[in-house]
């Protein structure tokens, strides 16, 4: 993969300066450093959908540095990310939250582990009304080797933050698996108001 699709100087000086601080369900801290508005929605689309693996990258740096104003990052084992069914992968080419995971951890000199598999197949959120995105989640994902998990501090990465079911459920079950403590960090946050 290379990197030279990655943000323009124009883009990267456009970036706002505030973190936002969300909460998946369950309570989890979950940080941002963009709203998913305008350019930015636009360039997590073409990330996300677009083939733009690239962006990953860019993404993370910013992400990085939120982390690093938002959290102590010497508490984290491991960086860890919300795991995409196989199928929908292999369509798709790559995980967004997995590119976005190991940018991280390189940045942040914390190992990643792949702890989480979804094991079921399920419609993308993004085409769930907010109703029915908790019910769409509950229960699709595992814990692929509870050993790695427990005991652990964990940073879990996605790609944006909507209703925060997602990332709420994959806490869940890392906490049955008997990790420590879990924060959350996205390229992207919904705008609650």
């Amino acid at each position: 993969m290379s990197k030279d699709d990655s943000a323009c100087k124009k883009c990267l000086s456009k970036l706002p300066e505030i973190v936002y601080n969300r909460f998946a369900i369950g309570g989890i801290p979950c940080v941002a450093p963009l709203p998913y508005l305008n350019e930015y929605a636009d360039a997590v689309k073409r990330f996300k959908f677009g083939g733009k693996a690239g962006y990953a990258h860019a993404f993370a740096i910013t992400m990085a540095q939120t982390v690093r104003e938002s959290y102590d990052v010497e508490k984290f084992d491991c960086i860890s990310c919300v795991p995409m069914y196989r199928k929908a992968k292999k369509r798709r080419s790559y995980n967004q939250a997995e590119l976005l995971a190991r940018e991280c951890a390189e940045i942040l000199g914390l190992p990643f582990d792949d702890l989480l598999e979804k094991f079921k197949d399920t419609p993308p959120q993004h085409t769930m009304k907010r109703s029915e995105r908790g019910k769409n989640v509950k229960g699709v994902f595992r814990v692929r080797d509870k050993s790695l998990v427990r005991g652990r501090n964990i940073l879990l990465i996605d790609d944006i933050i909507t209703t925060g079911n997602t990332l709420g459920e994959c806490a869940r079950m890392l906490k049955r698996g008997g990790c420590r403590d879990i924060s959350c960090a996205v390229v992207c946050t919904a705008v609650v108001i």
